[in-house]
C-alpha cells in the first residue's frame, strides 16, 4: 500500500494526514503552530506525531513523500517565505528540517495551491486539464491549472486572485493596498459590507439582532436562509464583485470549470444563484455558457490536507 503524509500549516493549527492514493485518511493528528516559537521544534515535534501514526500501521505500506501546504509557501524553493500569520519570520526551509526525520521527497506549495491540487486528484478536478479553485474563507485564495499542471509563475508565487484589484482606492487590504477582490469577497469582507450597509440603513433586519462587532459570515448565510432582504442584498453585492474578478481570470485562462471552497461557499445557492448570473453578464461572448461553478467536492475538514498529501501524487506523475 501506497501512503503519502499532507500537512497543512496554518496560523493557529496545524494539521497532518496519512493518506492514500485513493484519498482515504488512514490517522491524523495537529499541534498548536502558535506554541513553536521556533521553526526546528515544530518539524521535530510534528515529525515525532506522525512516525508514532506510522508505526500503528501495518508495516507492508510505502511511503511516497510529504506534501505541505502552507501560508506563502514556494514550491520552487521548498520554503516559507515572510508569511505574516506564522510565528516565523523571513524564510524558512522546510524542507531541509523535515529531511532530518523523514527519508523521502518533500514538496511545499501555498495552501489555495494545495486546494486546487486536493480538487484535481481526488475531487471535481479529476480528469480536468483547464480549471480554477477559489477559495473563500478569511481571506480569497486561488489556483489556476493549465493543461494539466499548475501555474506558479517564475517565482512559484502566480495565481493571486484575492489580491487584484477590481475596486479603484476601494478598501485598505491587509496586502498594503487597497480594493483588492479580498476585501469584498472573503468571509471578513463580506462582515465589512454588512457593517456598512447596516450603518447606512434604517431598514429591518435579522442581522440587527447582533452587536455589528459580533457579527460572522453564518449571521448573515442564516438571515439569508430566512428570506431577510437586506442578507439577500449583501450576498448579492459580494457576488456581483466575485463575479466581475471571475469574468477577467476566464479571460486570461479559458478554464472548463472554477470550483468554490471555503466558508463562504456553504452559502450554497444563495450566492451561486446571483454569481452565475453576474458572471455570464460579465463574460466576453466567446465564454458565455462554457465555464461551470460548482462548488468542491472536498470537505472542509480534510481539504487542506487532502490537498497537501495530492501534492506527492501529483508530483510523482
Amino acid at each position: 500500500m501506497e501512503l503519502s503524509i499532507g500537512i497543512d500549516i496554518g496560523g493557529t493549527n496545524s494539521p497532518f494526514g496519512i493518506v492514500t492514493a485513493e484519498g482515504e485518511v488512514l490517522a491524523n493528528g495537529s499541534i498548536k503552530t502558535g506554541e513553536y516559537t521556533q521553526p526546528e521544534d515544530f518539524a521535530k515535534t510534528m515529525s515525532g506525531l506522525i512516525h508514532a501514526e506510522l508505526e500503528k500501521l501495518d508495516s507492508s505500506y510505502t511511503l511516497k513523500g510529504i506534501g505541505i501546504g502552507a501560508p506563502n509557501g514556494n514550491h520552487f524553493q521548498g520554503t516559507i517565505e515572510f508569511a505574516p500569520n506564522l510565528p516565523w519570520k523571513g524564510v524558512v526551509n522546510l524542507i531541509f528540517l523535515f529531511q532530518q526525520f523523514f527519508d523521502v521527497p518533500i514538496y511545499v506549495t501555498n495552501d489555495a495551491n494545495a486546494a486546487t491540487i486536493g480538487e484535481f486528484v481526488y475531487g471535481k478536478g479529476k480528469g480536468l486539464k483547464d480549471f480554477m479553485v477559489v477559495t473563500l474563507g478569511t481571506g480569497v485564495g486561488s489556483g489556476f491549472v493549465s493543461n494539466g499542471e499548475l501555474i506558479y509563475g517564475h517565482d512559484s508565487f502566480a495565481g493571486e486572485l484575492g489580491h487584484t484589484i477590481i475596486v479603484e482606492d476601494g478598501r485598505d487590504c491587509a496586502c498594503g493596498r487597497r480594493g483588492c477582490l479580498e476585501t469584498y469577497a472573503s468571509v471578513t469582507g463580506l462582515i465589512r459590507t454588512t457593517q456598512i450597509m447596516l450603518a447606512k440603513s434604517s431598514r429591518k433586519s435579522l442581522l440587527r439582532e447582533t452587536p455589528a462587532d459580533q457579527l460572522t459570515g453564518k449571521h448573515v448565510g442564516d438571515a439569508a436562509a430566512q428570506g431577510d432582504a437586506l442578507a439577500l442584498e449583501i450576498l448579492d453585492y459580494t457576488a456581483k464583485r466575485l463575479a466581475f474578478s471571475l469574468a477577467n481570470a476566464v479571460a486570461i485562462t479559458s478554464p472548463q470549470a472554477i470550483f468554490l471552497f471555503g466558508g463562504m461557499a456553504r452559502a450554497g445557492d444563495l450566492l451561486l444563484g446571483p454569481l452565475k448570473r453576474y458572471f455570464e453578464d460579465y463574460l466576453l461572448y466567446l465564454y458565455k455558457n462554457k465555464v461551470l461553478i460548482e462548488i468542491s467536492a472536498l470537505t472542509e475538514q480534510n481539504a487542506a490536507v487532502l490537498g497537501a498529501s495530492a501534492l506527492v501524487w501529483h508530483e510523482l506523475q
